[in-house]
């Protein structure tokens, strides 16, 4: 479990000693002067993490702040790839700090020795940095950084946050075949659907549970193929059905099939997305995508004991949290803005804020991780508050740990989400399946 001793030192350690290595190691800093590593990453970090949208004449009062004088025209010349390649360097050292909490309670969860979600966003970046991330259409057609996420909800640890080239496909990330523990569940979006990586899942005895990819072979427990429209069809109700089958005309994979008919209108929804991003791909969605949009289809390896098909598609559920993850680091950090129009300033402010990302998510950990209902906005909107604090204590680490201390006791009565009565909220669906005996 983290403690503030731990976060106090790791975030005195990333921020002191690492960033002024940094600074050196990349050439940021040459001679002795104004600005050392240290003192550059320090003022961009908390800068931006106090105000996502800070000019640049804030950022020289943060930096006033840490007793460095520099104006705000010296800090905008300070802005260069050298500068970049410091404050990634830093990032990097920061990414490798692998915390965790407490891990939640809710007896769902508690099945499983970790639920790990994996997921992936991508920041478009100006076409002249494509030679350091190549965005999707070539070296010559933009630039973009993709981040891949791995995402251990039960203790909100971020077990790896990968940075690669916006063309690179989501099934080549790293994590794809970093092996999770025994009795873990995998989480995991169609752009990681790989029969062989959920093999390597079930041969080291944890879970998966994944939509089903159209064009998968679907074979029955007896080896023949299974008509997947064919079956469907044959449902009645609303209630999920299962059935067991073998995926893959190689693999042969057993697993368990879950389905349920979908609202029509949500069946409308999902053939308007298929046929738009069919269009943009100069092609025509297939009669089979269109006919399993009826359908949410799941498959998994979770014996029926241990997780009814309910209860799979409430857990299938969970995965879209780490949407809202991402979706809360570019509405409030403003990860993927900049209000200049230089490419090494918006690259030097992408790596500052992931940064401070990984600074605000490690101050979760500490002070409110354990209340499933937490409301990350608001615990978010709290540490934005404490960035100037830590900032001018971050080389006391006794006046760092007393800041640490206070930010925690707020934090642990940050506002809870509200219930809902007609869509319940996740933390609502999870409280409400009950402990399974023996599987805690």
């Amino acid at each position: 479990m983290v403690t503030i001793p731990q976060v106090a030192g790791v975030m005195q350690s990333v921020l002191t000693t690492v960033a002024r290595e940094q600074g050196r190691r990349s050439g940021f800093v040459q001679r002795r002067g104004k600005l050392d590593g240290a003192s550059w990453t320090q003022t961009l970090v908390f800068g931006w993490l106090a105000n996502p949208l800070a000019s640049l004449e804030e950022l020289a009062q943060t930096a006033a702040e840490l007793g460095v004088s520099i104006t705000a025209q010296g800090l905008d010349e300070r802005f260069s790839q050298r500068a970049a390649e410091c404050v990634r360097g830093v990032l990097q050292a920061a990414i490798g700090q692998c915390l965790a909490a407490q891990p939640v309670v809710a007896p769902l969860l508690s099945r499983f020795t970790g639920v790990y979600l994996h997921d992936s966003t991508q920041i478009a970046l100006p076409a002249e940095l494509a030679q350091v991330w190549q965005g999707n259409g070539g070296k010559d057609s933009g630039a973009a950084l993709k981040l891949q996420v791995q995402w251990e909800w039960r203790t909100g640890r971020l077990v790896q946050l990968e940075l690669q080239a916006g063309r690179t496909a989501d099934g080549a990330a790293a994590a794809q075949h970093t092996p999770l523990p025994a009795g873990a569940l995998r989480l995991a979006d169609l752009g990681y659907f790989n029969l062989a990586v959920l093999a390597e899942t079930a041969a080291a005895e944890a879970f998966f549970l994944s939509r089903l990819k159209a064009g998968t072979c679907v074979y029955q427990s007896d080896g023949l193929e299974l008509a997947v429209l064919g079956w469907l069809k044959k449902q009645a109700g609303p209630a999920p059905v299962e059935q067991a089958v073998q995926l893959g005309a190689q693999h042969r994979l057993p697993a368990r099939l879950i389905a349920q008919r979908v609202p029509p209108a949500v069946a409308a929804t999902r053939r308007r997305r298929l046929k738009r991003a069919a269009k943009v791909r100069g092609k025509t969605a297939s009669p089979q995508a269109l006919a399993w949009a009826d359908w949410t289809l799941l498959i998994t390896n979770v014996p029926p004991e241990r997780l009814n098909p309910a209860e799979a598609l409430i857990l299938a559920a969970c995965r879209w949290q780490i949407e809202l993850l991402f979706k809360l680091w570019k509405s409030h950090i403003h990860l993927d803005e900049s209000r200049s129009a230089k490419p090494w300033r918006q690259l030097t402010e992408l790596y500052a804020k992931l940064l401070g990302i990984l600074i605000q998510h490690w101050l979760w950990l500490l002070g409110c991780w354990q209340h499933i209902d937490r409301s990350l906005i608001k615990a978010a909107q709290i540490v934005q508050k404490f960035a100037e604090r830590l900032a001018a204590c971050l080389s006391n680490l006794p006046d760092l740990s007393q800041q640490l201390e206070k930010l925690q006791r707020r934090l642990s009565h940050v506002g809870r989400l509200n219930k809902r009565r007609k869509q319940p909220a996740t933390f609502q669906t999870l409280l409400a399946c009950q402990l399974t005996p023996g599987l805690a």
